[in-house]
């Protein structure tokens, strides 16, 4: 993959970390408790990728 590649992918996750942060938000206040936990753990899977996409891209540098 290369450097522009890997900033719009990071772009992107990081959008809709951003994004997933609200929804959880919203399931929080009305109680889905269920929805929050799965929410949480693509929340952590993102982590997990812009972590490997940022080691990507310093290898490039």
């Amino acid at each position: 993959m290369d450097k522009r590649s890997l900033e719009a992918e990071i772009a992107e996750l990081k959008m809709d970390y951003i994004s997933l942060q609200g929804d959880i938000e919203k399931l929080e206040s009305t109680g889905h408790e269920t929805q929050v936990r799965n929410a949480e753990q693509r929340l952590a899977a993102m982590e997990d990728r812009l972590s490997e996409l940022n080691k990507q891209l310093d290898e490039l540098d």
